[in-house]
């Protein structure tokens, strides 16, 4: 049997779907990060922290048989965001 189109763009959409949604699940881990950081005096970003990461990003893509610069690519955007999220956090906190 041979799949058909429709098959296959239904089984992309329903791994974007577990992708949106554990991008979901990282952020609101990144929100209580900034909760943590803000409880220790920590900066939003911290540079040594987003190396890391990225680095792992790049072993997890080659070991998974993808470009190790596509994952980087991604996590920059990825890690972008969540510094964002994190410093939106702490800036509002100190207003209110």
């Amino acid at each position: 049997m041979t799949e058909s189109l429709i098959e296959l763009r239904a089984d992309i959409d329903a791994i974007d779907r577990d992708i949106i949604a554990l991008l979901a699940k990282r952020f609101a881990v990144v929100h209580r990060v900034a909760v943590v950081k803000k409880r220790e005096g920590l900066p939003a970003v911290l540079p040594e922290r987003i190396a890391v990461v990225k680095r792992q990003a790049r072993v997890l893509a080659e070991n998974a048989g993808l470009s190790p610069d596509f994952a980087e690519s991604l996590y920059h955007l990825i890690i972008e965001q969540a510094c964002r999220l994190e410093e939106e956090f702490l800036h509002d906190d100190l207003r209110g």
